[in-house]
């Protein structure tokens, strides 16, 4: 008996295997018991919460399973995100959200693509993965309720931001259409009931009018992201979270602020566990792909695997450990060995730095270890 069990599960134990392919509509599942067997597909509401329980049930008649029968589901990571797979937990459905990158695809110039053969796929690989191949697919991890909710307030902040800077260049652009070239600043709605055009005459009244909505569209987000701020503030002062007081360690070292502390605890380093410097490297998508065949080798550059936002700001914050931390043992490894270089030699240096800072910062967090050389702030904030 024991030579026929094969990792987890037993080859007689009853197990129901499920694919969502989701869309905005509707559904597509597809159910299975093993390899051999063909598919049962249905097609429900997206969202239909009642109709997936039935197509279950009517699954394990279909195949004969006790109602006892374990089911295994799996669906790819996109905007439905992870209250699906709440949802089927709670249920008692072991459920996988697969990075959709990750699964791999026919290298043809021409694939035949649909939502049948796509949940096929998606069945045959999560037998393979139940079976013990770990490489069929990487599999996401599904932050708690609180993780998740840590999050928006970062996430909010760049958005309007992002949506600050574009209504900014829009009244530019239109005023730049007109020959006029100025600031956008507290006076501007004064400002513009004097501005001339090119030729001395006034701007056009429809185009004045449109102006006038767009600043008063940018003050709003101004208003919106002060009040953004200082709730970020008002949690570091104050707040009592273990993810809070991540932020707080963080900040204490020279050279990184509200933006960096913030949005490295609570994307990067207070919801999840690191076992080693490898997976910290990889989740921040900073490590080398080398591409090898035969006498053939060459660097791909890092993987941009990982997570963009906390990439991003891991580089940023790398080029102000050079000015803020210039003691520290990163900056001389990184004087040494780059310092002297092109300005292209200089760039692929400060990627290197990067994901040594990230690793160097995660050992602090772990072990309270400050990097060697690094001097802390006096005072918080």
């Amino acid at each position: 008996m024991a030579a026929a069990r094969s990792h987890e599960y037993s080859v007689f134990e009853s197990v129901l295997y499920l694919a969502f392919e989701l869309s905005n509509t509707k559904w597509k599942l597809g159910f299975t018991t093993g390899p051999s067997r063909r598919p049962r597909e249905r097609s429900i509401t997206a969202g239909d919460l009642e109709a997936l329980q039935e197509e279950i049930g009517r699954a394990k008649k279909r195949f004969d399973l006790p109602e006892s029968s374990r089911v295994v589901s799996c669906y790819e990571a996109g905007r439905d995100a992870f209250w699906l797979h709440r949802y089927l937990e709670q249920q008692g459905i072991e459920n996988l959200v697969v990075d959709s990158s990750s699964i791999q695809v026919n290298r043809r110039a021409r694939q035949a693509k649909t939502d049948r053969m796509d949940v096929e796929k998606l069945l045959g690989q999560l037998i393979q993965y139940r079976g013990g191949d770990r490489a069929v697919w990487s599999v996401v991890r599904v932050p708690s309720v609180e993780a998740e909710d840590n999050r928006q307030l970062h996430r909010e902040l760049r958005t309007l931001k992002k949506d600050r800077t574009r209504h900014t260049n829009r009244i530019k652009s239109f005023l730049v259409g007109q020959g006029i070239r100025m600031k956008v600043g507290n006076d501007f709605l004064e400002e513009i009931e004097q501005v001339r055009k090119w030729d001395g005459s006034a701007l056009p009244a429809s185009l004045k009018a449109r102006l006038q909505r767009e600043y008063q569209r940018l003050q709003l987000l101004q208003e919106q992201v002060k009040e953004l701020e200082r709730e970020r503030v008002e949690a570091i002062r104050h707040g009592e979270d273990e993810s809070v007081e991540v932020v707080r360690k963080l900040m204490r070292l020279n050279g990184i602020g509200q933006n960096a502390g913030w949005l490295f605890g609570m994307e990067f380093f207070s919801w999840r566990k690191f076992n080693n410097r490898k997976e910290v490297g990889a989740l921040a998508g900073l490590v080398p792909m080398p591409r090898q065949s035969g006498d053939s080798y060459r660097e791909q550059g890092i993987s941009k695997a990982g997570n963009r936002h906390v990439r991003g700001m891991a580089i940023e914050i790398a080029w102000g450990w050079l000015q803020f931390q210039p003691e520290s043992e990163l900056t001389k490894w990184y004087e040494e060995r780059f310092g002297h270089g092109s300005k292209r030699i200089r760039k692929i240096g400060i990627v290197a730095l990067a994901r040594k800072l990230l690793i160097e910062l995660w050992r602090y967090l772990e072990t309270g270890a400050i990097p060697e050389g690094a001097v802390l702030k006096t005072r918080l904030i």
